[in-house]
């Protein structure tokens, strides 16, 4: 079996298409999943990588054709931004091409972009947008952190370098070195999260996400007429209220904000302040007039009329 530092290629990818690639993702924790399992990703939630685990792989032909043009595209960007690396730092790398695990870590997977010849180290390429720039000039995102030490604790690297193209424009480099504290209590949340969730029958811990409200109505759309004691701490209720409180408050300061830049604009649909740009334009759409419509053709409203069933939260 081919190996990477201390890590083994346990599928070569190649020439592997998408659908096979999302098979194997599933046989374990992944870079890209490492965040969100911590509740430190802004794109995906805890709720959704376990979901995603769980689930059968069901893609057909125009699946395929639209994420192979992703893929590529993705690839393309990845070897640019790669190409500039080494032009910027005279290092080379190169491609490992296959899915990485390490016995210490089996709930864990690794797909590296890059590895870097002649250093215990390998590279992330990124693009984003020019919106991220100050934060990318400052430091790596946190998310992208806990990824490079997921890549650490698979393949044994002891450092690693995040390469990002930001909006075209210019091309930032940072280095991460191995953090072994952090990097132990990365690898105890994941397995924690693949022995208790994936492989057990315990679901991940509420994140407040719009993902995991989807998955309890979807879990328990049906409800009984009945009545439920809890035994939870009044305290949990407490913050909840404390919480709506600074929910209103910031409300209102926000709406506050708002209204004095409206203020400022008058007629201008468009203002700038700084590198920002605000815009308040005038918006046209048509509605249908549903008081009217059921007073005089009630029988078309009964005709084109669905029910739809859903379970109301209130405190």
């Amino acid at each position: 079996m081919r190996k990477y530092l201390d890590s083994y290629v346990i599928y070569e990818t190649k020439d592997m298409n998408k659908f096979e690639w999302e098979k194997r993702r599933k046989e374990g924790i992944g870079g890209s999943d490492a965040a969100s399992v911590l509740g430190l990703s802004p794109y995906k939630s805890s709720i959704s990588v376990y979901m995603d685990k769980i689930d059968e792989v069901q893609v057909g032909n125009s699946y395929e054709d639209e994420v192979s043009y992703r893929m590529e595209l993705g690839n393309k960007l990845k070897n640019f931004v790669a190409n500039e690396f080494m032009l910027k730092t005279n290092k080379k790398v190169r491609n490992v091409n296959g899915i990485l695990r390490n016995d210490k870590y089996p709930f864990a997977l690794a797909n590296i972009d890059r590895a870097i010849i002649g250093e215990k180290a390998f590279l992330e390429c990124k693009v984003t947008n020019s919106y991220s720039k100050k934060l990318w000039q400052k430091e790596v995102p946190i998310y992208y952190q806990v990824q490079c030490y997921h890549y650490m604790a698979v393949t044994g690297a002891t450092h690693c370098y995040i390469a990002v193209l930001i909006g075209n424009e210019d091309l930032v480099i940072h280095k991460i070195e191995r953090n072994e504290e952090l990097i132990n209590q990365i690898m105890d949340l994941e397995k924690s999260f693949w022995d208790k969730c994936v492989l057990g029958s315990s679901l991940p811990i509420p994140d407040g996400s719009d993902d995991y409200s989807k998955m309890l109505q979807s879990l328990y759309k049906d409800s009984t007429d009945e009545e439920l004691i809890l035994f939870e701490k009044t305290d949990f209720l407490n913050r909840y209220d404390d919480v709506c409180e600074l929910i209103k408050d910031l409300e209102m300061e926000k709406k506050s904000v708002e209204q004095y830049l409206q203020l400022q604009m008058k007629e201008y649909e468009v203002a700038y302040l700084g590198d920002r740009k605000i815009t308040w334009k005038k918006q046209i759409r048509n509605v249908v007039d549903t008081k009217r419509l059921k007073k005089e053709h009630p029988e078309l409203v009964e005709r084109y009329m669905k029910t739809i069933s859903s379970r109301v939260f209130r405190i």
